[in-house]
């Protein structure tokens, strides 16, 4: 999204404040977030980066969404594009990383600030443990880029993050159904309580203030992988009070909304006749008082 009013008009879309990715000074490159319907259900989640180099230039801002929604997000920015002067197109000559810590605490000076080939490293800007977020030419050596690294594969990528119960993609944010509280969005950086209007704030705004939020996406494992995991299949409490939904996952990890009130009980799912066993855990990296 290029163009002297970028910002602007991003910033009537978004749930964060856009702003700071065009101010002057250490602004950060990166900003999580998400589009809303006007019902305030999520639609589509985002990362945006800052490619100018300065505030003299044309604002120039990339947005990352899940490959599967890249046609109807552009149709949903050209939507609300008007007569904004704004440029929105897709660029299929990038390529993105996500540089994940090792197993040992990771020490982020080893990385370097830039690369030749990468156009962007940045911290990911959701949680510190999803690591830094690298945008490189298609094509570009990762080895040269971030020397000492391995190249996983996509699945290593989505284990992590159902470990850490990092929701992304239409899978763990159902568009029209997920809500951005429940998605733990405040928990991520990816929303402004003080930016002022933008589609969808109403109820999103009267929820933060009202201060009750009685389901959240949490991490949870299965005691073996699961041969197909049963996207949207109810979760029970030993006593067969529903507790929640299951999302989406991959072997024996994944994500699921939960009632808080049944996080440290026995959970169980129907799976073709049979209940399983499930277990969720409360993240690490959330505020600690999130955790209670």
């Amino acid at each position: 999204v290029r163009g002297a009013e970028a910002a602007v008009f991003l910033q009537g879309l978004l749930t964060n404040d856009v702003t700071p990715l065009v101010a002057a000074g250490g602004a950060p490159p990166a900003l999580y977030a998400h589009a809303l319907n006007v019902q305030g259900r999520c639609l589509y989640d985002v990362i945006l980066y800052r490619l100018h180099g300065s505030t003299t230039e044309e604002p120039h801002i990339l947005l990352e969404c899940d490959s599967s929604v890249l046609d109807s997000i552009q149709k949903h920015l050209k939507l609300y594009k008007i007569r904004r002067k704004v440029t929105i197109t897709p660029c299929p000559d990038l390529s993105l990383w996500a540089v994940i810590p090792g197993e040992q605490p990771g020490d982020a000076s080893s990385l370097p600030k830039s690369a030749d080939q990468a156009l962007l490293l940045t911290p990911d800007p959701r949680a510190e443990v999803m690591g830094w977020r690298l945008i490189a030419k298609k094509g570009a050596n990762l080895s040269e880029i971030i020397p000492g690294s391995q190249v996983g594969d996509i699945q290593d990528y989505h284990r992590h993050r159902y470990k850490q119960g990092i929701p992304e993609g239409v899978k763990d944010l159902p568009p029209g159904v997920a809500l951005p509280l429940e998605s733990n969005l405040a928990f991520m950086n990816g929303i402004s309580f003080t930016k002022g209007c933008y589609i969808g704030q109403e109820l999103t705004a009267r929820t933060h203030h009202m201060g009750v939020i009685r389901k959240r996406l949490l991490p949870v494992r299965f005691p073996a992988p699961l041969p197909g995991a049963p996207e949207g299949a109810e979760i029970l409490t030993e006593s067969g009070k529903p507790a929640g939904k299951f999302r989406a996952g991959r072997g024996e990890l994944g994500i699921a909304l939960l009632r808080l009130a049944h996080v440290n009980e026995p959970l169980c799912m129907e799976l073709g006749g049979d209940r399983v066993q499930l277990s969720a855990t409360t993240p690490e990296w959330w505020p600690k008082a999130a955790a209670k």
